[in-house]
């Protein structure tokens, strides 16, 4: 029996073609989808296109696009045994990420991909994206999905979603997972890193409906003004903060900078630290200019990338069921693989 997959179009490059008189780029009727790209008549799987009610560039992306993703998913779930989800690349591993927290306990694979030219240019790299997301999203062994678990495919690999970040707005490799190996990777056969593949879990699926858009993020730099921190931890209901800082997790001793995150524990707002290199973790505590954050109880984001750490703040900061402090817990704990 085929595998079934659901194609959700969300917008991006990967759905744009030219218009002959005009030269501009405009989405494709997705319903025409085959008599672009006729090669899907030839996959061994049953597909069929949704698409969110307004397709949008996916700078324009934001938690209500990633809740009509997660409705769209639930309403198909039982009906589809995989998901390719086609997204701009911009925004690609913030809603990937989003999505691996939303849905607990997911056993099947939801594959977001796109591409760096139109589909309907002649150099594309949309059309291989596409197939193979689609080969990977219908992929079983024994009956079961060989990737239950939400990821990128993109230029030949498949990465874990809350491994992966955008590295260049010119390659066609443009994803990269810094601190994690690729799942798959695809040549004249599709090779499956089981070792690096989640397990299919044994609870029962559940979509979460809300998140927490009440963080910010404060990049580190050298001489920064007291007057900036500042600003940003005074936002009215500000929940939750990531510190982007140097090397391990160091950033300045100065009095007011401890003084700052002090101010914001006594709030009681969720801060974690991250560092701004594409490769290994924060370790607080290891020099003395990461050790006073260990003490103000700041927590070590080990090496989750960026976008991984923010949307896992924004999901933990909604589930009303846990406390701020239980919150601070899991944040340092690895949910979905996205750690460690």
């Amino acid at each position: 029996m085929n595998s079934k997959v659901l194609i959700i179009y969300t917008g991006g490059t990967i759905g744009m073609v030219e218009d002959p008189i005009t030269g501009t780029l405009h989405p494709f009727d997705f319903d025409h989808l085959f008599n672009e790209v006729p090669e899907l008549q030839k996959l061994e799987i049953e597909l069929e296109v949704e698409s969110i009610k307004s397709p949008i560039d996916s700078s324009n992306v934001d938690s209500e696009v990633w809740m009509e993703l997660i409705a769209i998913i639930e309403k198909h779930y039982d009906q589809f045994d995989g998901f390719v989800v086609l997204h701009g690349s911009d925004t690609m591993a913030y809603t990937a990420s989003a999505l691996s927290f939303l849905i607990e306990n997911n056993s099947k694979p939801i594959i977001f991909t796109g591409s760096q030219l139109p589909i309907g240019t002649l150099r594309t790299d949309g059309k291989e994206n596409l197939i193979t997301a689609i080969e990977i999203a219908g992929a079983k062994r024994n009956g079961k999905a060989i990737v239950p678990e939400v990821a990128i495919y993109f230029e030949y690999d498949l990465y874990r979603a809350n491994r992966t970040t955008k590295m260049s707005a010119e390659n066609f490799q443009a994803f990269q997972s810094p601190n994690y190996p690729i799942l798959a990777e695809a040549g004249v056969h599709i090779r499956f890193n089981d070792h690096a593949i989640s397990g299919i879990p044994k609870e029962k699926v559940f979509f979460r409906k809300k998140i927490s858009s009440d963080v910010a993020s404060i990049k580190i730099f050298p001489g920064m003004k007291r007057d900036i921190f500042q600003a940003i931890g005074s936002i009215k209901g500000l929940e939750g903060l990531i510190l982007e800082t140097y090397g391990s997790g160091n950033a300045p001793t100065a009095d007011w900078m401890i003084a700052e995150v002090e101010e914001l524990n006594k709030k009681g707002v969720v801060i974690v630290n991250i560092t701004q290199c594409a490769t290994g973790h924060v370790n607080q505590g290891k020099y003395e200019t990461s050790a006073q954050f260990e003490k103000l109880g700041v927590i070590g984001g080990s090496n989750m990338t960026f976008e991984a750490a923010l949307c896992k703040l924004m999901y933990l900061l909604a589930c009303d069921e846990i406390s701020k402090e239980e919150a601070r817990s899991y944040m340092a704990e690895d949910l979905r693989g996205e750690l460690g």
